[in-house]
């Protein structure tokens, strides 16, 4: 008990009332081109959260969300059914990573990724997602199977999905918007 209070006290977490759903991303005009809002990101900033339980276990230095899990720090927001925190004491309590599991979203102003599982590094700055993931933005859509976002230079990286029983690969899919051309001729 005396950690879980540590964790509120050093203002590393937040808590607050379990929504229904995460909360809709603000509304914001997109363009081909965009560069993302993650680029740059502070990973140093606040994660707050809220989650129908958390249990804590100090020896391994862990706390396990489930149930209706939404974790922001700043612009990104992170939902599904479980996450575990690992964290680190010295002497102040420091979110390493979260792996989150149960239809896993990352959200930001400019893109949205899905995925079954999610690891975010705070240390590291990288996010990846795996299984069935889909990226999507306003100028286009990608499909694969891992995704790695680095949050310091904005590089994302798709590969794709494992083999199948049948032993065929899975590959990398997209598709990007077109922007019109005015003046061209037909």
């Amino acid at each position: 008990m005396t950690r879980f209070l540590l964790l509120i006290a050093t203002g590393t977490v937040a808590l607050g009332a379990a929504p229904a759903a995460a909360p809709a991303a603000p509304a914001r005009s997109c363009s081909a081109g965009q560069p993302s809002a993650l680029k740059g990101h502070n990973t140093n900033a606040p994660v707050d959260w809220t989650a129908n339980r958390m249990d804590v276990d100090d020896k391994a230095n862990r706390a396990v969300l489930t149930g209706n899990v939404v974790a922001t720090q700043g612009d990104l927001t992170l939902t599904a059914a479980r996450v575990t925190a690992a964290y680190v004491r010295n002497p102040d309590v420091h979110v390493e990573r979260l792996d989150a599991t149960g239809g896993v979203v990352v959200r930001s102003p400019s893109e949205t990724a899905r995925g079954e599982y999610g690891i975010y590094d705070l240390n590291r700055k990288l996010i990846t997602m795996v299984g069935n993931v889909v990226l999507t933005r306003c100028d286009g859509t990608i499909k694969g199977g891992r995704l790695v976002y680095d949050l310091d230079s904005g590089r994302v990286v798709m590969d794709a999905s494992a083999p199948t029983s049948s032993g065929q690969s899975g590959r990398v899919s997209g598709s990007f918007t077109v922007p019109r051309q005015s003046g061209t001729k037909s």
